[in-house]
């Protein structure tokens, strides 16, 4: 199967970028469904998987880990009908969910690293892309009907975010462009433009 994976700071334009990549190529969106995929799998709620990947998540699970005794914590794990979840298990999780992507279809997964858990997927077109600040900012505000000084804060927040991820991922080298097939600045060329580099390079897998 073949695998785009788009790697963005927010508001750089992945998830329209993702959007349109996958309506040329008849591919699979994959992108908040990997939440969804996760507790699944986990056997949890999705908002656990959502406390996980944010900065607050390490907090969260040791509070509620002071709560219960570690024999309760084992014997959850043991019974099939329930789940728990935590870091480390959130990340073999991941892994696992973004593998079975990979064999069930063609796909474009905005993203929670999936540059790291598919780098060794013959098929797989790793796409980074980057953006300036006021591009971001002003892509933020005609996309999502955002003010400036929302705009400004949600940027703030999304790339404190995004760095506590890759670091509970154990991967701090996200923007290292020896990770990816192409680096497209989007300061530099259009939506349409992009697409049509990373649809190209996808065609040239064939």
């Amino acid at each position: 199967m073949r695998i785009v994976t788009i790697t963005r700071p927010f508001g750089a334009g992945g998830h329209t970028v993702g959007q349109e990549v996958s309506k040329r190529l008849g591919f699979e969106l994959i992108e908040k469904g990997i939440v969804d995929a996760v507790a699944k799998k986990a056997k949890v709620s999705p908002d656990w998987v959502k406390a996980i990947e944010k900065e607050r998540g390490n907090q969260l699970i040791n509070f509620v880990n002071s709560l219960v005794s570690i024999n309760f914590l084992d014997r959850l794990q043991e019974d099939k009908n329930r789940g728990y979840i935590d870091e480390k298990i959130y990340v073999d999780t991941l892994q696992d969910v973004m593998l079975e992507i990979a064999r069930e279809s063609d796909a474009v997964i905005v993203g929670r690293g999936g540059q790291y858990f598919l780098e060794d997927h013959p098929q797989a077109v790793h796409v980074l892309l980057t953006a300036d600040d006021p591009f971001r900012v002003k892509f933020l505000q005609e996309h999502y009907d955002m003010d400036e000084g929302q705009a400004q804060q949600v940027i703030l927040r999304g790339d404190k975010r995004r760095h506590n991820f890759y670091k509970k991922i154990h991967h701090e080298d996200y923007n290292s462009i020896s990770l990816y097939t192409v680096v497209l600045n989007m300061t530099k060329i259009s939506i349409d433009r992009a697409v049509d580099i990373i649809a190209g390079l996808v065609e040239d897998l064939e």
